[in-house]
């Protein structure tokens, strides 16, 4: 991955100037290359990573395994397409291994998952079975540990 953009992923609330002085650029240079990569679809948004124990804490988030038969001329593009369209679905994945989609859904409830699936997922056709995993505790996401030590340093190391 390109320098410039491994720093924004980690933080997108860096300035040009403070991303310039990390990589050595200019300002502009580092203005132009971030436009371009919005303008080409490289950069698809900026995003808070929020701790929905804090914002959400009755919200339910479920990883649910789906199998499809695959459409003739199609493959899975299609039907994933039209599951990654839901409004309750976050994340959607074409995986490999023992299932064919891996989509992430966040609800108000378990109820709401559960209806979810029943009414609007496994309807779909196409959609061979699922399986649904619920969201426990998280420890870390998107690269942020949700309880960091308190002075920023890594757990020791032991034999």
């Amino acid at each position: 991955m390109d320098a410039l953009l491994d720093l924004l992923t980690k933080d997108s609330r860096l300035s040009p100037e403070d991303l310039a002085a990390r990589l050595n650029l200019t300002p502009a240079e580092v203005k132009s290359k971030t436009a371009a990569w919005e303008a080409d679809g490289t950069i698809l948004g900026y995003q808070a990573v929020v701790d929905p124990e804090k914002t959400d804490p009755g919200g339910v988030t479920a990883l649910i395994e789906v199998r499809l038969t695959p459409e003739r001329g199609g493959g899975f593009d299609r039907l994933a397409e039209r599951v990654a369209k839901f409004d309750q679905v976050t994340t959607c994945w074409l995986m490999s291994g023992g299932y064919d989609l891996a989509v992430v859904v966040q609800a108000g409830s378990l109820q709401e998952v559960a209806r979810f699936v029943a009414e609007k997922l496994s309807t779909l056709g196409g959609v061979l079975s699922t399986v649904t995993h619920f969201q426990l505790k998280i420890y870390k996401q998107n690269g942020f540990l949700s309880t960091p030590t308190p002075d920023g340093s890594r757990l020791p190391i032991t034999p």
